[in-house]
């Protein structure tokens, strides 16, 4: 099994958006909008008064909307003088936005649950070979390796076949080794304590290349999924965000950010308080995800996910077939959600697991094969 997990930073050629209404008070958005769009016409004229009115509107340590404002405040600004505001790039590489994220990931109920999806259609993946003992996942973006703590307690628990060995091989980005092997050991513990024997290795500075051979590279993503499909993986999992900053072009995708981000913080506020750390450490991590898709574009822009639709076309012309998640994993994550999560919500469509917030999908978990 293949897992890819949120965020690839490659770069696509076409564009999808999502059209859902944003939380975020028409007032807020339509100045951030005019500032967008002021930005997009070469209206230098006008930027300082809109901004002005952008900033009347923007606390960092406000409730959701407020906060979600000053980050688009901030990313517009980057986006305007790089040099008095420079936009992160590295330091979306950082141990620290590594642990904010990861934070994300295991808060919020839309990246926890979606994951956990994701391990399902890993499980379910090892009975269609009974005969085999052996488990090995490659993933392209371990994060922290949170994914697999939950992974690692389900084979304990199961009873129903373990393998007698899990192999792990991540793929390390941008000098990330060393976090890597981190990550490793910390898994390796985890597995030591429930039983399961785990190999956990680290390809570092991975190339195309490297995965086979003679295939000419004309899209780095498209690319790489053709020759992960040359692999013959029994399964392919996604868990990705349903938000288009790949494609999209300046304006849209800040109206992408505020619709998508608008509801993720609001979604936070409902379960922390407004001086929680753990609340202050994930927006950090978020602003700086924001920043990067507003203020960034080439290489520089990192922030590059792209919606379901999407993705449905890219794994298509890859060759795989969407591999619909069983309909008991939808019930369990939906009986989990009731369980104290108010406005989350959960559905399949189009062959996927949606999670959301009032009725704005986050996130995507997909299977493929």
């Amino acid at each position: 099994p293949i897992a890819t997990s949120p965020t690839s930073s490659t770069t696509s050629s076409s564009s999808s958006t999502s059209s859902v209404a944003s939380p975020v008070s028409l007032c807020s958005k339509q100045t951030i909008m005019e500032v967008a769009s002021a930005i997009s016409e070469g209206k230098t004229d006008v930027l300082n008064e809109i901004l002005a009115r952008l900033a009347q509107l923007a606390n960092a340590k406000g409730n959701s909307e407020q906060r979600l404002t000053e980050c688009m405040l901030l990313a517009l600004k980057s986006r305007l003088n790089s040099v008095e505001s420079s936009p992160p790039v590295t330091e979306l590489f950082s141990k620290e936005h590594a642990a904010a994220t990861q934070l994300l990931y295991d808060l919020s109920p839309c990246f926890k649950l979606g994951f956990m999806a994701a391990n399902q259609a890993i499980l379910d993946a090892t009975l269609d070979q009974p005969s085999c003992n052996k488990l090995h996942v490659i993933d392209f973006d371990i994060g922290q390796g949170g994914q697999y703590t939950t992974l690692l307690h389900a084979l304990s628990e199961s009873g129903r076949g373990n393998p007698a060995m899990i192999k792990i091989t991540c793929i390390a980005d941008n000098g990330g080794d060393e976090r890597l092997k981190t990550v490793g050991s910390k898994l390796s513990l985890v597995a030591e304590r429930l039983g399961v024997r785990l190999k956990f290795t680290v390809v570092p500075s991975l190339k195309l290349s490297d995965l086979s051979r003679d295939v000419s590279v004309e899209n780095p993503r498209d690319e790489l999924l053709r020759r992960v499909k040359r692999l013959a993986p029994c399964v392919v999992t996604l868990v990705e965000q349903e938000i288009n900053t790949n494609t999209a072009p300046f304006a849209s995708r800040v109206g992408e950010a505020v619709g998508y981000y608008g509801a993720l913080f609001e979604s936070i506020e409902s379960t922390f308080g407004r001086e929680n750390s753990e609340r202050v450490k994930v927006e950090e991590g978020l602003l700086r995800k924001i920043a990067n898709s507003v203020a960034c574009e080439g290489r520089d822009r990192v922030e590059r996910c792209e919606v379901f639709g999407k993705w449905r076309a890219r794994m298509s012309m890859a060759g795989f077939e969407l591999k619909p998640l069983s309909e008991s994993v939808a019930e369990s994550i939906r009986a989990r959600l009731n369980c104290g999560n108010p406005g989350f919500t959960v559905k399949e469509e189009n062959g996927g697991i949606s999670f959301g917030w009032m009725g704005r999908t986050l996130t995507v978990a997909s299977a493929w094969r």
